[in-house]
């Protein structure tokens, strides 16, 4: 759920950056954790938490579906120069996988499809299942994704009634576990390259399964070494954001070093 974009998402914002003067505010340079909640969009987050930073340029580090929450890092100031090496690091989600249904949307957004499974896998068979997913795979987008066909973004084609299948890329699962199997549920902890969709990754298992497969639920628990200790909800933060309450662009890329990201 990339990540993955169902509407448009700007992942900078152009508006002026505050410079401090004499006898000012420090000017807001640096990484900000939030804790995404569900049913807003990145955007939604980006744009509330520049205006707490009085119009400061700010952009998020890889988009989150609004039906998926965790961790969503933001930059502001001149640490909105590191964003593609923050985009480029890896991901780590818990996903919650139905298989009783495949969806127009690959979640539990879009229009289901039941699926009859004459005899439910096994809990071994769905650890082999999952099994085969790690490592470089071929990967199909959803087609409600931010993805650009003939010009156009995919979701905006799905939208009009002109849903188009996009074609495999390869993208990068590092490691995949099982941690619960209850039919229909299938409990899964991911840690993933740029650019995965784990809505595709649960539609791609229920395939291979012969079971429908969609995200029930999504949370993001890290991007890089930004994991969801460092995470604040938006609540907690103050009407006017200070410089105190961010990481210091030298030590984030720090610790993206340290973590060899």
């Amino acid at each position: 759920m990339p990540q993955s974009d169902k509407e448009p998402q700007r992942n900078h914002e152009e508006e002026p950056r505050r410079t401090p003067r004499d006898g000012a505010a420090p000017a807001l340079d640096g990484v900000l954790v939030v804790d995404k909640p569900l049913g807003m969009t990145s955007f939604g987050v980006v744009a509330r938490v520049r205006r707490r930073a009085g119009g400061v340029r700010t952009g998020h580090a890889g988009t989150l579906d609004p039906l998926a929450t965790g961790v969503l890092v933001l930059a502001l100031g001149k640490a909105t120069k590191s964003i593609e090496r923050l985009m480029a690091t890896d991901k780590r989600y818990r996903t919650t996988v139905d298989l009783s249904a495949f969806t127009t949307t690959d979640d539990r957004e879009g229009e289901r499809t039941e699926v009859a499974v004459e005899k439910l896998p096994s809990a071994d068979c769905v650890t082999a299942a999952v099994a085969r997913f790690v490592g470089t795979i071929q990967q199909r987008p959803p087609a409600f994704s931010a993805m650009k066909v003939g010009g156009r973004r995919a979701y905006a084609l799905a939208r009009s009634g002109s849903p188009q299948e996009l074609p495999a890329r390869p993208v990068v699962i590092h490691d995949l576990t099982v941690l619960r199997y209850e039919w229909p549920e299938l409990e899964l902890d991911i840690r993933c390259g740029k650019g995965t969709y784990i809505r595709s990754l649960a539609r791609d298992i229920g395939e291979s399964l012969g079971t429908g497969g969609h995200c029930a639920s999504l949370r993001r628990t890290a991007v890089g070494p930004f994991n969801q200790s460092l995470a604040v909800t938006l609540d907690a933060l103050p009407d006017e954001l200070t410089v105190d309450r961010l990481i210091p662009v030298e030590r984030a890329l720090a610790m993206m070093s340290a973590a060899n990201c």
